[in-house]
């Protein structure tokens, strides 16, 4: 695509059209903000091929990180809260009042706990807890089998609760 080939673009789209309308779809209030927002996503993509570096991420990586990106510039444009990047900015400043320092404590509780995890299975908590990610994208985004990222998720979701000292919960999460 950096090369100018109209086959690329028309693939590009092709693939990764379902992964962008998704992402668009949850950070837009309706469908015209939506079919804007992948046009926008998509230049963007077209403007910046040639700076995908292979050696770095994955494609589906790249176009999902320039569509997060486009996606928060236009909530912060229209002065919408965006999504948040990371549990460290919800630690930052606690509220005033007891149940907004409850939240916090429990948060920093949770960012720690998730802190003892094995880096793919904080990975992938990240990318679905935080960042809103489905298995699916997550799967696609890593190059990684569905049911292996369902593991993971699982697994990390497990040791997080043995973590906080919420016990073995892994009865409870089957039949959830």
């Amino acid at each position: 695509m950096a090369l100018g080939n109209k086959n690329a673009v028309q693939e590009c789209l092709d693939t990764y059209g379902g992964l962008v309308w998704s992402l668009a779809r949850r950070m837009s209030l309706n469908s015209e903000e939506t079919e804007d927002a992948v046009q926008e996503i998509f230049i963007d993509i077209w403007k910046n091929a040639g700076r995908f570096d292979e050696t770095q991420s994955s494609e589906t990586t790249f176009v999902a990180m320039i569509a997060r990106r486009r996606l928060i510039d236009r909530l912060r444009k229209d002065n919408r809260q965006p999504f948040i990047d990371s549990l460290d900015d919800i630690l930052d400043e606690p509220e005033n009042g007891d149940q907004s320092i409850q939240v916090y404590v429990e948060a920093k509780e949770a960012a720690e706990a998730m802190k003892e995890l094995r880096p793919e299975q904080r990975k992938i908590l990240h990318l679905s807890i935080v960042q809103g990610f489905s298995h699916q994208e997550i799967a696609d985004a890593l190059n990684m089998p569905l049911g292996t990222v369902k593991t993971h998720a699982r697994r990390g979701l497990i040791q997080v609760r043995e973590n906080l000292g919420l016990g073995n919960s892994e009865g409870r999460l089957r039949h959830e």
